[in-house]
């Protein structure tokens, strides 16, 4: 959905040929008159025994294509040829041919240039693609077969793909039961499946521990009962409760993403409920009857704008606890935080991304054309997000000395802010050197580097060499080394990703 991006791609297992070649013929049919159509390929050696399909084993398919009958030869020729017809290939059903078709096709799967591949066996043990991340099931499986092939997703990439996805045309709950209590201990599959829906909305207990574990709705409320303004948040013992809570909130709302009557329950916050069409437009979406949709609005979801404030805080509180640990008045506190886990990561995962929060500042100057309405909202979204909150004193000097109205679109915006960005980088890095004495050349070099690798380290020798010269036996030696670190830390977490010259 971003441009320039590629996107995952997904795999396909069914039960036999003879499926293999109803399913992809009718992708193909499907899709005829498409601009863009989805990249299919499929890929087989041998039809496959129905005995064994109806079992769930995965057969190992060699490389000997002779063991086919015509017909699948025939419809595992065509769909070679649609193949080379792609990517300008010459390959073939015969032996040498087939075996290099093989290695193509998975070469150019991990290189996300096929969206979708369509299997019997083949692929299905063995195969890694970091950016497959959907396993498609039509097809019985069992035990140690289908372990492998569900695990043909699991591999992370990057912030984008923490988990993989398994979608089955089949009842194959049981047989998922059954294999993972199989290859661990009767509490396997406690910890490893998860709950329905409806526990998670409403609670349940914990069958491995035996905790009560609170649903969604039950969480919601207090947040919105105990902390409806969360920046009137003051007392440490308020901070820290705020802090437990909304890292529960975190946690839930993670699971629930998983889910799509979850996605269909968020997407119904955006919806004007006074407007029938839109109404119908969002029922059809998301297939929901009259009932579904009483029972959605009844359930209570916090609006963004209350989530980001939330986030916010939550921010803040985690900076001011790394203050106060750091501080004397840490030692005089009666509040123990050792039982606080601030949820980072989960945090990380739905990072506001820098050009969106330009995209923003573009809409909202059209609505309001208030600078100081524009700054406040910036500020509010901004110290919501974990990596771009060090930019929210040049997002507003920004705001500040652009004349945004001269802005036409928010390609434009974007733009401007970098342009602006890379000059203040300049001046400020060459105040920086003055202000602290700094040796030029060196330090732009341990700035620059520091900046593309997007933080700063006091190891080595390359933060000595910048320093004035000074002994190191000189008791201000290491109070000089640590300040300058530190003011070059705040500097590359500022401009961080802006790109520009020092």
């Amino acid at each position: 959905m971003q441009a320039g991006s590629k996107g995952f791609n997904a795999m396909f297992a069914v039960s036999s040929v003879d499926a293999a070649k109803l399913y992809y013929e009718t992708f193909k049919q499907l899709q005829k008159d498409r601009d863009k159509p989805l990249k299919i390929a499929t890929i087989f050696s041998f039809a496959a025994n129905e005995e064994q399909a109806t079992v769930g084993e995965i057969l190992d398919e060699s490389f000997n294509v002779s063991a086919m009958n015509s017909s699948a030869k025939e419809f595992l020729s065509a769909a070679i040829n649609d193949y080379n017809a792609l990517f300008k290939t010459n390959f073939s059903v015969d032996s040498n041919g087939f075996q290099n078709y093989y290695r193509d096709l998975a070469k150019q799967v991990k290189a996300q240039e096929i969206d979708l591949l369509i299997v019997v066996g083949m692929f299905l043990t063995g195969f890694d693609a970091p950016t497959l991340n959907t396993l498609f099931v039509d097809k019985n499986l069992r035990y140690h077969g289908l372990l492998q092939a569900y695990s043909r997703t699991n591999r992370i990439y990057d912030a984008t793909k923490t988990f993989g996805n398994i979608v089955t045309f089949r009842d194959l709950e049981q047989a998922t039961i059954d294999a993972i209590t199989l290859f661990g201990d009767k509490n396997t599959k406690n910890m490893v499946l998860e709950k329905s829906y409806q526990e998670y909305m409403e609670g349940f207990t914990d069958l491995v521990t035996g905790e009560a574990r609170r649903g969604f709705g039950s969480v919601v409320a207090e947040l919105e009962q105990r902390f409806p303004n969360p920046d009137e948040i003051v007392l440490e013992k308020d901070k820290k409760d705020f802090a437990k809570l909304f890292g529960e909130y975190l946690r839930v709302e993670n699971v629930l993403q998983n889910y799509d009557e979850f996605a269909s329950l968020k997407a119904l916050q955006q919806v004007d409920i006074n407007d029938p069409a839109a109404v119908e437009a969002f029922k059809a979406e998301h297939y929901l009857s009259d009932e579904d949709l009483v029972t959605l609005q009844a359930i209570k979801v916090p609006g963004d704008r209350t989530i980001q404030d939330y986030r916010s805080t939550y921010n803040d509180i985690r900076d001011w606890l790394r203050r106060e640990k750091a501080a004397e008045a840490q030692q005089k506190s009666t509040i123990d935080w050792n039982d606080v886990v601030f949820e980072v990561d989960l945090l990380k995962s739905q990072e506001i991304n820098l050009d969106y929060i330009l995209e923003l500042v573009f809409d909202h100057n059209k609505k309001t054309k208030s600078k100081a309405d524009l700054v406040d909202e910036v500020r509010r979204v901004i110290r919501a997000s974990l990596g771009n909150r060090a930019k929210e004193s040049l997002l507003v000097d920004f705001i500040n000395q652009t004349d945004l109205d001269q802005i036409d679109d928010k390609a434009s915006v974007v733009e401007a802010f970098y342009a602006f960005a890379q000059a203040e980088q300049q001046q400020e890095a060459a105040k920086l050197i003055t202000a602290e004495s700094l040796n030029v050349e060196a330090a732009r070099r341990y700035i620059t580097t520091s900046l593309r690798r997007e933080f700063a380290s006091e190891h080595g020798t390359e933060l000595n060499a910048i320093l004035p010269k000074m002994s190191p036996l000189n008791p201000q030696y290491l109070t000089k080394k640590q300040s300058v670190f530190q003011k070059i830390a705040d500097f590359v977490e500022k401009f961080k990703g802006v790109g520009g010259q020092v």
